[in-house]
Formats: structure tokens, C-alpha cells, sequence
């Protein structure tokens, strides 16, 4: 059965968005349809642009895209709920004969769009214990906590990144199983797909990362943040530390110095690449594309003339 779903992933800064909207041009002008579905976490929340390198309207070039502002700062995001919205969204541009293009590096989200997968249950009880615990331990022990529990999932999840850890041992302790046997690692196709990779020499992305985080706040980063404050961005479970806007909210309060802010933005950005290219690697499906070679978007556009995709649908 041919493919009626493309997703383009990879690294942060290789590119994907672009490369998503020249592919679906390419098909305007030969009678088909795309529309693009985004998989990057932080870009469903409003008034998040500039630290999460939304492309404005003006860049869009006509093409529709879909699941970009539909959350508020305080609202939690997690990839249970983005799985309902974007399968969603993704049947419903294809019954009107569109083809979807799922474009995003936020791993978790995009493989439980791609891969059949249920999400285990939760316990808000047991949730506000671990969170209470989170608080006053700190995250560096409460993944050493996890490590002795199930050190594969350790091993997948930032020392930094409270809220998955506490997710992963939320899933532990109610199971009894280990999180990671909760990933979707194993390939189970939810639909036939074409699955696109961008990646990109380690030297000169991690240049390219740099230069990017400069940018941010050079275009308005800690200003965008501080708007986002009386939004209640403090309050967020999720929002808030993002990376780059959690740097942002600790300059405004006095936490850090710009230049330290950056470099500390800089440093989690070009970690959290390297975790992505690692995810990705494990996904078969991928057909990988050097993404400053000239001819990227020519031999992406191959790629989906070979799956047929480029036929108008009835």
C-alpha cells in the first residue's frame, strides 16, 4: 500500500520546516495538495516564536499549517494528547485528499504519531507525591532514583529534565514494569509512511546552533519571554522550561548574566540535537538526507515522486 503520509524529522536547526514547504510547493505545481502538520512541542503554544524558531506567516508561502498556537503558556502539553490532535488532524487532511506532512524534531510526539502505540495510565496521586519529591531532591536525585529502578530509561532522559523523570517513575511504580519497555522502540507502523531525515555534520551544527541562540535574543528572546510572564509562563509545568525560555526567565530575574544565559541556551540546544540524532537513528523507516547538500530538496522531491505521491487524489 503506497505511503499517504510523509514526515520529514532530525536534529533542531537542519532545516525540516523549509524542506517541508518546498516539497508541498513542488506539489501545488504539479496538481497535488500538502498541508503541514507540526511536531515540534513548544511550537502549539502561542506567543512561544522566537525560541522556538516558528516561522511567521509571511515564510509559510501559502501552504496551511496545522497544530502551531493552539495552547495557551499554562496549558500542559504532553505526547498522549498531541497523539489524538495530530492523528486527528492527519485523517482529516486526507479525507479531504490532501496529503499530510508531519514535520518536527520533538522525538516522544512524532513516534507516537508514526508508531502504534497506547499510553500507559496515570495517577494524579501518585503524580503529586513524585512532583512533592522532585521539589525538594532536586531532578539529579530523583533520576539516580530512576537509575536504580530502570537504568535503560535513565539513560534516554536529561539528569535536567524533571518532568520526565517523573513521568518515567510514575510509570514504574504503577506498572511494575520498566518506562522504557513504554517507548515506542519497536517499529509498528501506524500508517504506511515516507519518513524523511535531515541531518547534518556534528562541527558545523553545533556552529550553526550557536549562531542561532545568538540570534534569538538579538531578535527579542528575553523580551518575547517577559511578555509571555503576565501569560503565565511561571506557572507552567511545561512552557516554562523550555530551553531558551527558561534560560530567559532566570536573566530577568537577576540568575544570570546574558552572555551566561546564552551560553547556557547554547549548551542545552546542542545537547538536546545530539539526543534527537540518537533517537532518530534507531528508526529504520528513515531515508537520511545531508541537509546542506544543494540537491536536498531535488532528491527529497524524488523521494516522493518514487512513493507516487505526487498524483493529484481523487
Amino acid at each position: 500500500m503506497p505511503a499517504k503520509l510523509i514526515a520529514i524529522v532530525g536534529s533542531t536547526g537542519t532545516g525540516k520546516s523549509e524542506l517541508a514547504i518546498r516539497i508541498a510547493e513542488t506539489m501545488a505545481q504539479e496538481g497535488s495538495a500538502a498541508e503541514i502538520v507540526n511536531a515540534d512541542a513548544m511550537q502549539l503554544y502561542r506567543g512561544m516564536d522566537i525560541g522556538t524558531a516558528k516561522l511567521p506567516f509571511s515564510e509559510r508561502s501559502g501552504i496551511e499549517h496545522h497544530l502551531i498556537d493552539v495552547l495557551d503558556v499554562t496549558q500542559e502539553s504532553t505526547a498522549a494528547e498531541y497523539q489524538k490532535l495530530a492523528r486527528a488532524k492527519i485523517l482529516e487532511i486526507q479525507s479531504r485528499g490532501v496529503l499530510p506532512i508531519l514535520v518536527g524534531g520533538s522525538m516522544l510526539y512524532v513516534a507516537a504519531v508514526l508508531n502504534n502505540f497506547e499510553f500507559p495510565v496515570r495517577d494524579k496521586d501518585l503524580r503529586a507525591v513524585l512532583e512533592q519529591e522532585l521539589l525538594e531532591l532536586g531532578p539529579n536525585v530523583m533520576h539516580q532514583k530512576l537509575t536504580d529502578l530502570d537504568e535503560i530509561a535513565a539513560s534516554r532522559i536529561d539528569k535536567e529534565n524533571g518532568r520526565r523523570i517523573v513521568r518515567a517513575l510514575e510509570i514504574v511504580t504503577l506498572t511494575g514494569e520498566p518506562f522504557a519497555a513504554a517507548l515506542p522502540d519497536e517499529i509498528d507502523s501506524w500508517q504506511e509512511v515516507l519518513e524523511i531525515g535531515l541531518r547534518m555534520d556534528r562541527e558545523i551544527l553545533v556552529a550553526r546552533l550557536e549562531e542561532r541562540v545568538r540570534l534569538m535574543w538579538s531578535r527579542g528572546m528575553v523580551q518575547e519571554t517577559n511578555a509571555l510572564i503576565t501569560k503565565g509562563l511561571r506557572d507552567s509545568v511545561t512552557a516554562g522550561y523550555a530551553i531558551g525560555y527558561a534560560q530567559a526567565l532566570a536573566q530577568l530575574d537577576g540568575e544570570l548574566t546574558e552572555d551566561q544565559a546564552i551560553e547556557s541556551t547554547t549548551k542545552l540546544t546542542q545537547k538536546y540535537a545530539r539526543r534527537q540524532m540518537s533517537w532518530f537513528k534507531r528508526d529504520t523507516r528513515i531515508n537520511w538526507l545531508d541537509a546542506l547538500d544543494p540537491e536536498v530538496t531535488n532528491l527529497a522531491i524524488a523521494m516522493v515522486r518514487k512513493h507516487d505521491l505526487l498524483a493529484s487524489r481523487p
